[in-house]
C-alpha cells in the first residue's frame, strides 16, 4: 500500500487544492490519512478508485 501526499493527488485528479478539499468535506473524495505534525496523505488506492469512478461515469450511456 502507497499513500500519496498533496501534489501528486493534485496532479492525478488534475484538481485545485481547494476544489480536493471542498469535495472532502462534501463526501465526494477520499478523506486524508493523519501522518502527524501537519502532515496528511492518500491511500494510493482509493484515490485510483476515485479516478476510475469518474471515467466509469462517463462511459455509462444516458439514461435519459
Amino acid at each position: 500500500m502507497r499513500l500519496l501526499r498533496l501534489p501528486e493527488v493534485l496532479y492525478l485528479t488534475a484538481q485545485s487544492r481547494s476544489g480536493l478539499y471542498r469535495k472532502i468535506k462534501d463526501g465526494a473524495f477520499p478523506a486524508s490519512v493523519d501522518l502527524g505534525a501537519n502532515s496528511v496523505a492518500w491511500v494510493e488506492e482509493e484515490v485510483l478508485a476515485w479516478i476510475q469512478a469518474r471515467i466509469d461515469e462517463r462511459d455509462q450511456p444516458d439514461t435519459q
